[in-house]
């Protein structure tokens, strides 16, 4: 390893020719606030920046699936004070090949976020009652727009009288914004849908029926976010969470004059896609339901798309493939069950994939969301840290590898 300083923050490189001011190590082991590993990963392939929890992450030659496995034996390549530094969450891996690589540096979080939110159906109208309830001691304003101006209005009489008697609880106010105010905000909220297949209509594959109508709708906004150089979270709520987060990396990156990819618009890790939660909240609902699938809730994981290649892990440590593609079917199906009650499934996914999953994401806690994986975006359990995102590292038993990765390569397919 090798150490620099660039103004205040200190560097650490495999390289030992960066054009840095070189420092010795005793220099960079008496240094008490967060620390970069510099690396130099092809952009569309690599993220710009992630939280280096693990020893392994300091020696990665691809990203890909195996982020979400354990990888041992890599603590006795870093120095003693280093490895403390990465389990006290100090160390920030930063892509240098990212134009903007420098604007990772010393990068903070607000203590109360500002959440714009576009598109107040019925997603995005439960999403935001879950919001001004729950988001007291995260949220500082919520702000809400609609290409309807009587929706937002409705919204801002509805959610802001929302309110206890108990004069101690807070309630974020909910605010109707212009269009070009959107992106002044920490994190932008998509929820805007071309439409979905109304009940009794055949919804196998809406989710992807509605993929090409929903990215041709968030073009507009993607292109806005790069002209403002948004520096806060692009949160895509809209169906396929998936590919539809891939879509805005892309189409944020891509220059509008020559066509071609210049990596000057959104990073990967700055977008997130919110489905996942809901798929989870399924399987533990019908796992509740029998004894012999009830250990769900306290070892199961979920991970994938909102969608048909979901994947349930009933137990990381007593993995039982049965009981896991069982789960995994009533999740994926629930959605279907409660349209032959002759309704629409969105209060459930509004709240837990949406609400539950974005307080989590700004409080720094644990919870499901689609994080980009060696060029894809994919659902697996992460949190936000000052360092940047941390996505779960778990012993997987191969079994559970093996169909991670037929989901990770259909994902890739996609676009």
């Amino acid at each position: 390893m090798y150490y620099y300083q660039l103004g205040e923050s200190i560097l650490i490189s495999h390289s030992q020719s960066l054009a840095f001011q070189r420092i010795p190590e005793e220099r960079a082991a008496q240094h008490q606030d967060r620390m970069y590993y510099l690396l130099e990963g092809a952009p569309g392939q690599w993220r710009r920046s992630y939280c280096v929890s693990d020893p392994s992450l300091m020696f990665l030659k691809a990203e890909g699936i195996h982020l979400l496995q354990c990888q041992g034996g890599f603590e006795r390549k870093v120095p003693a004070w280093l490895l403390d530094g990465i389990r006290a969450g100090k160390v920030m891996a930063v892509n240098t090949a990212y134009p903007s690589w420098q604007s990772a540096l010393n990068q903070k979080y607000p203590q109360k976020w500002r959440i714009h939110l576009f598109g107040l159906g019925d997603v995005g109208g439960t999403l935001i009652t879950g919001l001004r309830l729950l988001g007291g001691d995260a949220i500082s304003e919520i702000g809400i727009y609609d290409r309807r101006e009587e929706k937002v209005k409705r919204w801002e009489y509805e959610a802001n009288q929302i309110l206890s008697a108990n004069e101690t609880m807070s309630f974020p106010p909910v605010v109707g914004i212009p269009k070009e105010k959107l992106f002044d905000c920490d994190m932008f909220v998509f929820c805007a849908s071309t439409g979905v297949p109304a009940v009794g209509e055949d919804a196998r594959d809406v989710r992807m029926i509605q993929f090409e109508g929903n990215r041709e709708m968030m073009k507009p906004y993607v292109k806005m976010a790069r002209e403002k150089g948004f520096q806060g979270i692009f949160a895509v709520v809209s169906d396929p969470v998936d590919p539809l987060c891939k879509s805005v990396f892309i189409d944020s990156n891509t220059n509008p004059e020559t066509g071609e990819l210049d990596y000057h618009g959104l990073a990967p890790e700055q977008i997130r896609g919110y489905g996942l939660g809901v798929m989870h909240a399924r399987a533990a609902f019908y796992a509740e339901q029998s004894q012999e699938t009830s250990h769900y809730i306290r070892e199961g994981r979920a991970y994938g798309p909102h969608g048909k290649d979901l994947i349930i892990a009933d137990s990381i440590d007593n993995y039982n493939e049965d009981l896991s593609l069982y789960l995994t079917v009533k999740a994926r199906n629930a959605n279907l069950e409660v349209r032959e009650t002759g309704f629409k499934p969105y209060i459930a996914p509004a709240l837990s994939s949406g609400s539950l999953s974005i307080l989590s994401t700004i409080r720094g806690e644990w919870h499901y969301s689609a994080t980009f994986m060696g060029g894809i975006y994919m659902g697996a359990r992460n949190r936000l840290t000052s360092a940047g995102t941390e996505i779960e590292q778990l012993p997987l038993p191969e079994a559970l590898v093996e169909r991670l990765q037929t989901t990770y390569e259909r994902l890739e397919e996609i676009l």
